[in-house]
């Protein structure tokens, strides 16, 4: 479909799915309101698709808790990703596309319509997207669980006010970790970021402002290895020294960790091929090997995951499914 094609409006009435019946049989059911579903939804309800995106929480995923964003095209300045979140929302929704406020917890790819289980209900669906993208890794170290919420945190722009004026930790070395550090020297006392390498793996741009920073003290070639707790709150983590074994103690009542993801892909139980890592295999079209069925964003097997890929994925995957439902 060209983008300067005259528009059809989506047939949806734009007041959810009665997924509690059953509903009508969707021409296109997305899992997932990332970036990539969106994006999906969006270019669906162009092309005159009855299209319903599954959400249980806040339309935009990872982007919604990105403080700024400088590397998405369009914004010389950056923007906010709540913000560009919530502008791709209205877009789709413009065109039509439905917005069903359930978690998708268990599919069957084998029927025809295919499946989609929520808590409230069942939904038969033509064709499915998948953009169910990926969480925070956790660092696996006793008392996590514990203590997050309670010092321990997978997001700085969510709860980095919280330690304002205190000492954090930041575990990572990805443009995740070096935002996040950067955010929290602007309104804590100090930041630790701690890296198992010598170097940064995050892109060049943030090495110099890290640097300039005098309220940051890189933790070089090094490893948490155990949360100290005290009164039920964080209170210092323990790390190793990669090259000599050292130990020591770091003072912090909070810990940012930002060392990668792992794809939200357990509601599918077996229904698809994943890899080794737990991602969906597809290809650059978002193909799987169900047919009618597609994936997008960083919930795939793919070189890059950042925004522009996602919402990438999601237009190619919006084209395929209007193709294979036009067979």
């Amino acid at each position: 479909m060209e983008e300067n094609a005259q528009a059809r409006q989506a047939t949806g009435t734009g007041e959810g799915v009665d997924s509690q019946q059953g509903g009508d049989v969707l021409d296109m059911a997305v899992i997932g309101a990332g970036p990539a579903g969106l994006t999906a939804g969006l270019y669906a309800a162009r092309a005159g698709l009855d299209v319903a995106v599954f959400e249980r929480i806040t339309p935009g995923g990872q982007l919604g808790q990105t403080e700024h964003m400088e590397n998405y095209p369009g914004f010389p300045e950056g923007t906010n990703g709540y913000e560009l979140a919530f502008a791709m929302k209205q877009q789709a929704d413009r065109f039509g596309m439905r917005t069903v406020g359930e978690e998708v917890t268990a599919v069957d790819f084998t029927q025809d319509p295919k499946l989609l289980f929520t808590a409230f209900g069942e939904q038969r669906a033509r064709s499915v997207v998948i953009a169910t993208g990926a969480r925070p890794r956790r660092l696996g170290l006793e008392l996590e669980e514990e203590l997050q919420g309670r010092g321990v945190s997978y997001c700085a722009t969510c709860d980095g006010n919280f330690f304002r004026g205190q000492d954090v930790m930041v575990v990572g070395g990805g443009n995740t970790a070096a935002g996040d550090a950067i955010y929290l020297s602007r309104i804590c006392r100090k930041v630790y970021l701690v890296h198992r390498r010598d170097k940064l793996r995050a892109t060049a741009v943030y090495h110099k402002r890290l640097e300039d920073l005098p309220n940051l003290e890189f933790v070089w070639d090094a490893t948490p290895r155990k949360l100290v707790a005290e009164d039920g709150a964080l209170a210092g983590v323990r790390v190793e020294m990669l090259k000599t074994g050292e130990l020591r103690d770091i003072p912090c009542a909070g810990l940012f960790v930002a060392v990668g993801t792992q794809p939200n892909t357990e509601f599918l139980d077996g229904a698809l091929e994943l890899d080794e890592t737990g991602y969906i295999v597809a290809g650059e079209s978002g193909e799987t090997a169900v047919p009618g069925v597609y994936a997008a964003g960083d919930v795939r097997t793919k070189g890059l995951r950042q925004v522009v890929t996602a919402v990438a994925d999601g237009a190619v995957c919006a084209e395929e499914a209007a193709e294979f439902l036009a067979i």
